[in-house]
């Protein structure tokens, strides 16, 4: 949307988008039990709330939006103290949320109801489950390593995108000191006493985060990354400086050879660039894939290529069906969640 925005123009937008994203009907079906949703999916969620206002992104700035978002969460999970402590970061953001939308008691009561649901769900739950949830989030993230310019300024991620970890501060609530270790007898008894260097600057937690509706979470992540001392624009980049290993993966040539066999007859030949045909192509654009062929790697193993016939015999397909027959008898059927997850969610977004 072009032109200048008023104050009453920026409040109506994010009135409009966090009333969308905390209806009661879509958290309700966002604290459903379920599979993790895709990233596709994610962005498609994200694109429809985004567009729930009168505010209009195209979509490269969507894809720039939801790298920021995914990045900067993350982060926050990356250097999330305890497992629990996912809530204290989810708190942070509701709080700040309910900061924006204060003048509009309507939206500040869909805000409260929704930390309400959550407090019900998420507060009982082991720190076993904290501690799967957590991991399954990094697992989530882990192949993105996009670059943010407030992340590399501040030197907290390295010019590959990973992130770094910090050696020094405040440990977790409820965990000592490292650098001290305890020797104790048959009968629970503190006998010796020795230390060790811990290779960093710890300090005692000053205490925990407040967990309920209104009060100090006392940890910063989940707040806004943004503060006096970083007003620059934040733009993020793909990571082009990182060296990559240019070492063919024999393994790799062996699976595409198997998944071409199973598609159908396969022939592995070197074919000429010239020469049209069905290319596996590993890089994004045909851009890429000529700068990799200029890197210096030799030219038999860039042009080493796998053609895959769609035309399959007769014995192949016989095979294939016995194959697909012995895992029908074996495993249940399928519970059909890979095609339709997040589709409820979608047509719920669609109905906003």
């Amino acid at each position: 949307m072009g032109g200048v925005w008023s104050e009453n123009d920026r409040k109506r937008v994010m009135n409009d988008i966090v009333g969308s994203m905390f209806s009661k009907d879509f958290m309700d079906e966002l604290l459903k039990p379920q599979q993790l949703y895709s990233h596709r999916t994610l962005k498609t969620v994200l694109t429809r709330i985004a567009h729930a206002s009168i505010m209009r992104l195209n979509p490269v700035s969507m894809d720039r939006l939801y790298e920021l978002m995914v990045m900067a969460f993350k982060y926050q999970i990356f250097l999330c103290p305890r497992p629990k402590d996912l809530l204290l970061i989810t708190y942070n953001h509701i709080d700040t949320i309910r900061e924006i939308v204060k003048d509009t008691p309507v939206v500040v009561n869909q805000v409260d109801e929704t930390h309400r649901k959550i407090i019900e769900v998420y507060s009982s739950l082991p720190e076993g489950e904290f501690q799967l949830l957590r991991q399954t989030l990094l697992i989530f993230f882990q192949d993105m390593h996009i670059r943010v310019s407030l992340f590399l300024k501040i030197q907290v991620q390295n010019p590959n995108g990973r992130f770094a970890l910090s050696t020094s501060g405040p440990v977790p609530h409820g965990i000592e000191v490292p650098g001290l270790i305890r020797m104790f007898d048959g009968k629970g008894r503190e006998i010796r006493r020795s230390e060790f260097p811990s290779e960093g600057s710890y300090s005692s937690s000053v205490k925990e985060g407040c967990f309920e509706l209104h009060g100090d979470r006392v940890i910063r992540l989940g707040m806004n990354m943004y503060t006096v001392n970083n007003p620059e624009e934040t733009h993020t980049s793909k990571d082009t400086s990182v060296k990559m290993d240019d070492t063919p993966n024999l393994l790799a040539k062996e699976e595409l050879n198997l998944l071409a066999r199973l598609m159908g007859s396969m022939k592995a030949e070197k074919v000429p660039k010239t020469e049209t045909g069905f290319w596996i192509n590993m890089f994004p654009t045909d851009q890429e894939e000529e700068e990799a062929g200029t890197s210096g790697v030799a030219e038999e193993s860039l042009f080493e290529v796998i053609n895959i016939q769609a035309m399959q015999d007769e014995q192949v397909t016989t095979e294939l069906a016995r194959i697909a027959g012995q895992f029908a008898e074996e495993e249940d059927p399928p519970l059909n969640l890979s095609s339709s997850k997040g589709d409820d969610l979608l047509a719920m977004m669609d109905d906003l």
